[in-house]
This record gives C-alpha cells, sequence and structure tokens, in this order.
C-alpha cells in the first residue's frame, strides 16, 4: 500500500515478440494508460527467438491489453506470460492503476481465468488422490456421524475448479474446453465412489460399521443424503461466491465456500450407502451430487455473464485519471 492509502493491483507482463512486430507491440503498450515500466531488450530471446519485452499493468487494464496483443498473433508467433506482483511501489505505477478503467478487484482477466480453471484434470495423479481421499474421510465422518470430519472432507476436496472450468467453457462458448473438466469430473468421482464402496464394505464385513449407521441413526450428517430447497440455495451461493473468489484473484473465500457444498460428502454416502444396503440413502445422496453440481455450474455461468455484462462499458470508458481519495 502507498502512502496515498492505495493498495495497488499490478501484474507484470513478458512478452517474446518477432522482430516484425515488436514496433506493434510497444505501440499498443504505450496506448494503454494502465502500463508502465516498459522494458525493451531487442534479440533477448533465444528460443524463439525474438525481442523481449516487459511491462507492469494495473490488473483492471490486463484483459484488455491481452486482448490488443494477441489481436497481432503473439499466440502464434510469440508468447505472452503473466505473473503476480506481491509488492508494487512507485508514482508511476500508482498513476497507471488510477487511470486504468475500473478498479482492479472487479475486473475479469478472461485469459487468466481459463489458465486457472483449465487443465488435463483426467491425467492429473494428484486431483484424483486428493478427491478419493476426501471422499474417504467424508466415508468415516459419516459412519461415526462426525460433521467435523464432513466439514475436513468439503475443505480437501478439488472438484470447484473443474466445475468453474466447465462455467468458463459455457460463457466463452469454448465447447470443446467442456470434455476436460466433465471427464474429470466423471472419472474422479466414479473412481472415488467405488473404492470408498470397496473400503466401507470391507469394514462391514469386519464388524466394524457402526449399528447406528447400519440403523440409519445419523442426526449430524442426514442432511447429507436429504436434498432440500436449502441444498439448491446454498449450493447456488457457492457457486457466485467461488466465481467472484476466482475472478477477483481471492482465493481465501473458496475455503468457506468448499465448506458450503456437499458435494464430496454426497458421493461418500452414495458410496456408504451401497455398500451397506442401504439403497434409499444411496439414492438420496446421488441427488443430491447432481444437485450441488448443476447448481454450482449455474451460478457461476450466471455470475460470469453479469461480470462480463457489467466490466464491458468500463472497458469502453474513457481513460483517464479516476478520484480515489482514501476512505
Amino acid at each position: 500500500m502507498s502512502d496515498t492509502g492505495i493498495l495497488l493491483r499490478v501484474l507484470h507482463v513478458r512478452v517474446i515478440s518477432p522482430p516484425t512486430i515488436t514496433a506493434d507491440v510497444l505501440a499498443v503498450i504505450r496506448a494503454d494508460p494502465g502500463t508502465t515500466n516498459l522494458v525493451q531488450m531487442t534479440g533477448a530471446s533465444l528460443a524463439p527467438a525474438g525481442d523481449l519485452v516487459q511491462v507492469d499493468v494495473a490488473r483492471e487494464a490486463l484483459d484488455g491489453l491481452i486482448g490488443h496483443l494477441t489481436g497481432l498473433g503473439l499466440e502464434g508467433s510469440g508468447s505472452i506470460v503473466v505473473l503476480e506482483v506481491d509488492t508494487a511501489l512507485g508514482k508511476d505505477i500508482e498513476r497507471a492503476e488510477r487511470e486504468a478503467p475500473g478498479e482492479g478487484d472487479d475486473a475479469v482477466v478472461w485469459a487468466q481465468l481459463a489458465a486457472d480453471t483449465s487443465g488435463r484434470w483426467n491425467a492429473s495423479v494428484s486431483f484424483h488422490l486428493f478427491l478419493l481421499i476426501a471422499t474417504m474421510i467424508a466415508a468415516v465422518g459419516l459412519l461415526i456421524d462426525s460433521q467435523v470430519l464432513i466439514v475436513g472432507a468439503m475443505v480437501l476436496g478439488p472438484e470447484f475448479t473443474p466445475l468453474a472450468g466447465i462455467a468458463v467453457a459455457v460463457v466463452r462458448r469454448r465447447w470443446r474446453d467442456l470434455v476436460e473438466p466433465a471427464r474429470a469430473l466423471s472419472i474422479g468421482f466414479a473412481l472415488a465412489i467405488v473404492v470408498t464402496a470397496v473400503g466401507v464394505l470391507i469394514l462391514r464385513l469386519a464388524g466394524q460399521v457402526p449399528q447406528a449407521f447400519l440403523d440409519g441413526h445419523r442426526p449430524l450428517t442426514s442432511f447429507v443424503s436429504a436434498p432440500d430447497i436449502f441444498s439448491v440455495i446454498i449450493a447456488l451461493l457457492a457457486g457466485v461466491a467461488g466465481t467472484l473468489s476466482l475472478t477477483g484473484d481471492k482465493a481465501g473465500p473458496l475455503v468457506g465456500v468448499f465448506i458450503s457444498v456437499t458435494t464430496v460428502p454426497a458421493a461418500a454416502d452414495i458410496a456408504a450407502g451401497a455398500a451397506t444396503g442401504q439403497f434409499s440413502t444411496a439414492a438420496g445422496a446421488a441427488v443430491q451430487l447432481v444437485i450441488n453440481a448443476l447448481c454450482i455450474v449455474l451460478a457461476a455461468v450466471i455470475t460470469l455473464r453479469v461480470q462480463r455484462r457489467l466490466w464491458g462499458p468500463v472497458l469502453r470508458r474513457p481513460s483517464g485519471p479516476r478520484d480515489r481519495r482514501p476512505t
């Protein structure tokens, strides 16, 4: 934070540019009032061969700048790398942040959002392990009727990222980008449910499943397999909060989002119910899982579309100094 009380939200952009378009790259950057600390190093890049251009950008100006740079063909002939900046001090940095349109916390950087929510989840061992471990922890929580373990499993579950990836693909109308996150969720939950069911079945054969669970006496965790209107409300609110956390680059609130939804515990209840012959419980948990997943994606899509509609006019506004007196 500067001595004027302005919290600076600056990102560092590194561009590898073919020499033939470097002049255009520099022109685009110079024309953007939200940029500063522009550096050019001719021929500095060896592989691929080209010029190195570096610049610091106010977060709210980044999406527009990336759009102009990709319009020059840099995605095919060069590269654009965006790096987080922990601390940014300097009068010209303040000037760039002040003159960029909009507010940094409200900006949606679509390139960064797509990168944060994309990936080959179905090939990621860590994703499947986290989901499996979270489901097994939730299953233990169900067996002993422990809300603490249920909450822990919710926090550990990694399913929100691919759900958000589906929403981003829908909003951007990039239907091929739906395949990877949908496949990851399908394979991940199927694997977690099967392995967890086997584990619960082994415990049952060994006589280690509590009789209270077999009798359906679960006063603290029965909500997992009993979807109602509140399941819809909580999942919708969680989808909005999670999306705002991603677009606003705020990881902290995501923990609250994970605790608010019951996707992983529902998967665990499907497994535990099937393994112990409580098929009505398993069916209720399956409905809960579907409701949560669909409502999170729906809320994320609506949130992103509203943000896009609200942010568009801001980007089209004439840039210039804004009055940002500390409150």
